[in-house]
C-alpha cells in the first residue's frame, strides 16, 4: 500500500514540477500557471466527498488501481496537448484519478494497519516520498526531452496499478469489508470540523509553495532550473521523513500536541522561506517541510477517530479534499504574484498556519478505535495504541 501510494501521489506532485516548464515553454503567465493547478484540485474536491461517501457504503478495492491509471495518463498527456483548454482537461482527469484513490486505499490501509500510528505513518511516507520523487523525475524527463516527453511520466501508474492491486489481493477479506458496517463509536464532527479547517489552512501553504517555490528560489538566488527542482526536492522531501517522525512523535506526546507544535513551527519557518536572502532559504523550505509534514498521517488519524462511522469520508476529507482545496487559491497567489511579484504573494501563506493553529486550541484526543467516546484521553498525555 505504501508503494502504491508512492506511484499515484508522484501525479500530485509532479503538476507543480511541470509548472515551470510550463512558463518557459509555453510563455504562460503566473496566473495561467496556476491553473493548471487549479484544474488538477477543483474536480478532485469536489468528487472526493463522493468517493468518500461510497467507500463507506461498499468496499472498492478495483478502484485503487483504475485510479493509479487515471492519474498517471492525465499528467502523461498534459505535455502533448495542443491548447490550454486541453491541458486544463487532461489535469483535471488526473486530479479526479487521485481524488477516487485515497478514500478507499485510506480505508484499506488503516484495515492492515490496525489502526497503529506508526504503520499509517509508512502509508503516508509513500504518499510523500511519491511527492518528493515528483520533480525529480519531471526534471529528468521534461529537461531533456521537453513538454513533448511527458508521456514517460505513465509509467510509475503502471507500477501502482500492479502494486494496488498485489495489495489489495494481500490483505485479503479485510480489504473487501466496509468499514461502516464494523464502526464503533459516535462520530464527533464539530472536532472534525475544527481539525479540517486546520487542514485547509496547510493545504493552501503546501500547493502555494508547492507551485512557486521553484520559481521563488531562482528568482532570488539564481542558479536556473537545477536549482529551483532542489528547492522543491527539498520541500517534498523533508516529508517522507516528517511523516515517520510524527507517528513517532505522537506516540510518545500525543497526536493534538504534535499537531499543535507543528503549525507553530510552520509559521516561523515559512517567513524565514519568504524573508531571509540568499542560500539559507533551502534551511528554511527544509523546516518548512517538517513543519508541514510530521502532522499528516496524524491528521488521517485523527480524524478517522473523531468520525468512527464514517472512515471512508473522514479520509477523503483529511487525505485527499483539504489537500485539493489548497490547489483552489493558486489561480489567486498567481494573479497577485503578476500584479505586484512572488515575494509579496508568499507573504499571506505565513498567517495561514497561524490560523490553523488557532482552531486545534483545545482540541481533544479522540477516542481509539473501539474505545468509548467518554474514554478520550487528556490532550497532553500520549495514546498508547
Amino acid at each position: 500500500m505504501s508503494w502504491g501510494h508512492a506511484c499515484v501521489d508522484v501525479y500530485q506532485g509532479a503538476v507543480a514540477a511541470l509548472v515551470p516548464y510550463f512558463v518557459a515553454e509555453r510563455a504562460y503567465s503566473y496566473a495561467a500557471a496556476s491553473g493548471v493547478v487549479l484544474a488538477a484540485s477543483l474536480l478532485s474536491s469536489l468528487v472526493q466527498p463522493l468517493f468518500g461517501v461510497l467507500t463507506d457504503r461498499w468496499a472498492m478495492p478495483w478502484l485503487l488501481p483504475l485510479s493509479a491509471l487515471a492519474a498517471g495518463a492525465g499528467v502523461a498527456l498534459s505535455g502533448v496537448t495542443g491548447s490550454y483548454a486541453l491541458t486544463l482537461a487532461v489535469v483535471a482527469v488526473s486530479g479526479v484519478g487521485v481524488a477516487a484513490y485515497h478514500p478507499e486505499a485510506a480505508r484499506v490501509a488503516r484495515t492492515v494497519s490496525r489502526g497503529r500510528h506508526t504503520a499509517m505513518g509508512w502509508f503516508s511516507f509513500g504518499g510523500n516520498a511519491g511527492f518528493a520523487l515528483a520533480p525529480l523525475l519531471v526534471f529528468a524527463v521534461v529537461a531533456t526531452g521537453g513538454l513533448r516527453a511527458t508521456p514517460l511520466l505513465v509509467v510509475p501508474a503502471l507500477a501502482g496499478a500492479a502494486l494496488c492491486a498485489a495489495a489489495v489481493r494481500s490483505a485479503g477479506s479485510g480489504a473487501g469489508s466496509a468499514g461502516a458496517s464494523t464502526a464503533v463509536g459516535e462520530d464527533d464532527w464539530p472536532s472534525f470540523l475544527r481539525l479540517s479547517g486546520a487542514v485547509v489552512c496547510r493545504s493552501v501553504v503546501f500547493v502555494g509553495l508547492g507551485t512557486f517555490v521553484s520559481l521563488y528560489v531562482r528568482e532570488r538566488i539564481g542558479g536556473g532550473e537545477a536549482a529551483g527542482t532542489a528547492a522543491l526536492f527539498v520541500l517534498y522531501a523533508g516529508g517522507a521523513v516528517g511523516t515517520l517522525a510524527g507517528g513517532r512523535l505522537a506516540e510518545r506526546y500525543g497526536r493534538t500536541a504534535v499537531v499543535r507544535r507543528s503549525y507553530a513551527l510552520t509559521v516561523l519557518a515559512v517567513a524565514g522561506l519568504v524573508l531571509v536572502p540568499g542560500p539559507p532559504v533551502y534551511l528554511f523550505v527544509a523546516l518548512t517541510s517538517a513543519g508541514l509534514y510530521v502532522p499528516f498521517s496524524l491528521h488521517i488519524t485523527l480524524g478517522q477517530d473523531f468520525l468512527p462511522r464514517r472512515v471512508g469520508t473522514a479520509s477523503g476529507v483529511t487525505l485527499g479534499l483539504t489537500v485539493s482545496v489548497g490547489g483552489l487559491a493558486a489561480p489567486a497567489l498567481g494573479a497577485l504574484a503578476d500584479a505586484t511579484s512572488l515575494r509579496t504573494a508568499l507573504l499571506p501563506l505565513v498567517a495561514l498556519p497561524a490560523l490553523g493553529r488557532l482552531l486545534l486550541c483545545g482540541l481533544r484526543e479522540p477516542a481509539p478505535p473501539g474505545a468509548a467516546v467518554s474514554d478520550r484521553a487528556d490532550p497532553q498525555e500520549p495514546v498508547a495504541r
